[in-house]
Formats: structure tokens, C-alpha cells, sequence
């Protein structure tokens, strides 16, 4: 395949921003992958209104896949020295070529996505991508990985994968010294929505012990 002519992130080096992070309304969730695993490179968190977005969209077509782009930021825990990866919202692809078994993100679909993020998420990044694989499973096929090393390159981009008929979802994240496995995938830590009430439904993750935060939110 050709080099791409449009990438979703600039090619200037960025660092992270520092913050504190929180030591409550936290839920992590894990995979069943993790045990043994490489330690991700990033943590990944999820707000609830990322969550409900996400999951909305992914129920919206059983048949076909959808997907777009992860907004949030990228930072580093103060104390702990820790790289995190903070979604707090989607922004749907449109413009896109898409079946039963594949999504293509067109020119138009990356321009309408710059766009959409300049206008109305100033001082955010695009932290990753999502889309669904219908009756599929959860695993990055040979044009996912591809489009994630050319489009989504650096570190700390993630990929979230879910399949909608099971209710299932991965994240693969990229380790240390930037492998990337498309058959073995991560969990993620949720900031519970108000009255510690929590948004996942994914049946595939399984909710860590302590329930409640073992690591925390962050202060803007």
C-alpha cells in the first residue's frame, strides 16, 4: 500500500501534560489477555460520556463497521511517572467506505475529522481510533494494524476494538519498545459516573479487585 497522504496527528514531537491523578471514582477493568502480558506503554481511561458515545455508535449499525477517532489527552501522572491516555469523546468517521467485514477512512473522512476536532475540541488530541467488527471478535486484522502504524504512529495512540453482537471490546496499545500484538488486548480504568455508577457493558472484561479505584481520574 501507498504512504498516506493525510496523517491524524502533526508531525512535531509533543510531550505530555502533567497532572495529578485522582485516587477515586476509578473502575478498572481487564482483559483476559493481560495476565503475563507486557506492561502497555500507556494506561488507558475512559469518561463516562466517552463510554455511553462509543457504545451508542457501535450499536448503530449490527451489520456494517463503523468507527472514528478517540478525543482526550495525553499526560503523565506527577508522583508515579506514569503515561496516560485520557478519552473524553469520540468523533465519528464519516465520509467512510464500509461492509460487513471492513471500514476505510477516505481523504474527505480525515479532513472532515480535523476539522470537527480543531472546531470544537480545542487543546485536544486524537489519542486513538475505534470500529467494530460485527460477529468478528476483538483482534486488529492485517489493514487495522497497517492503517494504526501509518495513521495513528506514536506511542501513546490506541486502538479500541468492539464487537457489538457479543458485547465485547479490546484496546491494543503498543509496549515499551513499541510492539504491537493485533491478537492481544488490554482493558482500560473507567471514571464511574455520578453515585460511582458504571457505564460498561462489555461481558469480556472483568472488573479488577478493589471495584473501586485502584489508581484515579485527573484534575484538568
Amino acid at each position: 500500500m501507498s504512504q498516506p497522504r493525510v496523517r491524524l496527528v502533526p508531525s512535531l514531537a509533543r510531550s505530555p501534560r502533567h497532572a495529578r491523578l485522582l485516587r477515586n471514582r476509578l473502575r478498572r477493568w481487564v482483559s483476559p489477555y493481560e495476565s503475563g502480558a507486557e506492561p502497555p506503554a500507556v494506561a488507558v481511561m475512559m469518561t463516562p460520556r466517552a463510554l455511553a458515545q462509543v457504545a451508542e455508535h457501535a450499536a448503530n449499525d449490527l451489520d456494517n463497521e463503523v468507527g472514528g477517532v478517540l478525543v482526550g489527552k495525553w499526560m503523565v501522572e506527577s508522583e508515579k511517572r506514569e503515561e496516560v491516555v485520557l478519552v473524553e469523546s469520540i468523533l465519528r468517521a464519516r465520509h467512510v467506505r464500509q461492509g460487513s467485514t471492513f471500514i476505510t477512512f477516505t481523504q474527505d473522512s480525515l479532513v472532515a475529522l480535523n476539522d470537527e476536532l480543531e472546531a470544537n475540541h480545542p487543546r485536544r488530541l486524537m489519542v486513538g481510533w475505534y470500529h467494530t467488527h460485527p460477529r468478528m471478535g476483538v483482534f486488529l486484522s492485517g489493514y487495522d494494524t497497517w492503517l494504526h502504524q501509518h495513521f495513528f504512529p506514536e506511542s501513546w495512540q490506541v486502538a479500541l476494538v468492539i464487537e457489538p453482537h457479543s458485547t465485547a471490546c479490546g484496546f491494543f496499545i503498543r509496549t515499551a519498545d513499541g510492539t504491537l500484538d493485533p491478537q492481544r488486548y488490554y482493558g482500560f480504568r473507567e471514571i464511574l459516573a455520578e453515585g460511582g455508577r458504571s457505564e460498561v457493558e462489555w461481558r469480556n472484561l472483568a472488573p479488577s479487585a478493589p471495584a473501586v479505584a485502584d489508581d484515579g481520574g485527573s484534575s484538568p
